[in-house]
């Protein structure tokens, strides 16, 4: 008789069989097979810029994860950090003496009321989020267009403090690096310990039985929302500081970057499963095999259809794995009963 495995032998299969060591282990493959082909890829700086390039895709994978939980997507994020980075830039032009957690503080806040429209647009009017969203994409976009115009803020115009936090580190691992980090952990923390976190896979699930079993679905679809939109937000400070400028046109196009590092990193597009741990690590897989195409002198043109590629992968996988849950929770139904009992007086068949 074969012995039962134990409870550290089952906890190390559900790690080793999760999309979030897959994932893992493809970015672990990709940095050895680049830095074999490309000696120079993680010399000197090159660490410390593939962190520093994931971090702000990281605090917005976070967020984003939180919404598509909820059988939700946002595109607008992208358009959020634009408009907060450029009301960084605003703000330290305005006032040069602001206190500099305040600015973090705004941007949070700034962030976390564009989302809580989005959360209301789309519980209120009962219309599809992606429709929602890829309308306020479009809104925030020209806000941010019309209020900037042809302005421009560098990074010599913010405080010398603020703008040393994207240079300032722990040993080789740079400050802000560990503020994402601080995020996808309190991130996880949040939707594997509370009940209003774990409420989200339930609403991803089914929303009409979480709503059945007394889940309020709106208010925690709001909150979601509120969530992607408070981590843009930051990410948008974070950017002002990472980068030499802001203006018009910051934050085009990382909607969907965004997008593809969450259903990379396993957060399924249909909601109801997933983490922000492999949210964050597919955000980083996608940045750092940017950086690895760039290396390996790879155009830009087949650097975006290798994205696309991963993200239909991703989703086939989603699929896929769904169906064959989906059928062994079949076969356990129809087989927890066992065999009916032979009526009473009779033999049991044998063999």
């Amino acid at each position: 008789m074969r012995p039962e495995p134990s409870g550290l032998h089952r906890a190390a299969a559900r790690i080793f069989l999760s999309r979030e060591f897959s994932v893992l282990v493809a970015f672990v493959l990709l940095v050895a097979v680049t830095q074999l082909v490309n000696p120079r890829f993680l010399v000197g700086q090159g660490i410390r810029d593939l962190l520093l390039n994931a971090t702000i895709f990281v605090v917005m994978a976070v967020g984003e994860a939180i919404v598509i939980l909820t059988r939700n997507v946002d595109l607008s994020v992208g358009s959020i950090l634009g408009l907060s980075a450029f009301g960084t830039g605003s703000i330290f032009a305005a006032f040069p003496g602001v206190s500099i957690p305040l600015v973090f503080l705004i941007g949070i806040a700034f962030g976390g009321i564009l989302g809580a429209i989005n959360g209301l647009l789309v519980t209120i009017a009962r219309v599809p989020a992606l429709v929602i969203t890829l309308g306020t994409l479009y809104i925030y976009r020209g806000i941010n267009n019309a209020w900037a115009g042809s302005t421009q803020y560098f990074a010599g115009d913010n405080p010398a403090g603020f703008s040393d936090l994207a240079v300032a580190a722990v040993g080789s691992i740079p400050l802000i690096s560990l503020g994402a980090l601080a995020v996808v952990v309190l991130g996880g923390i949040y939707l594997a310990m509370f009940r209003s976190g774990r409420d989200l896979y339930a609403i991803g699930s089914d929303p009409d039985a979480a709503e059945l079993y007394g889940i309020p679905v709106t208010r925690r679809v709001i909150g979601a929302f509120v969530a992607s939109g408070a981590l843009a937000g930051l990410a948008g400070v974070l950017y002002a500081s990472r980068f030499n400028s802001v203006g018009a046109d910051t934050g085009t196009g990382f909607e969907l970057q965004i997008v593809a590092a969450v259903v990379v990193g396993g957060v399924a597009i249909f909601g109801g499963s997933g983490t922000v741990a492999g949210a964050a690590i597919g955000a980083v897989l996608l940045t750092t095999m940017t950086g690895a195409l760039a290396a390996l002198n790879v155009s830009k043109f087949w650097q975006q259809a290798v994205v696309g590629a991963l993200i239909i992968l991703a989703i086939v996988i989603d699929r896929v794995l769904a169906l064959r849950t989906a059928r062994r929770l079949r076969v356990a139904g129809s087989t927890v009963g066992g065999p009916e009992p032979a009526p009473a007086g009779t033999e049991a068949p044998r063999g």
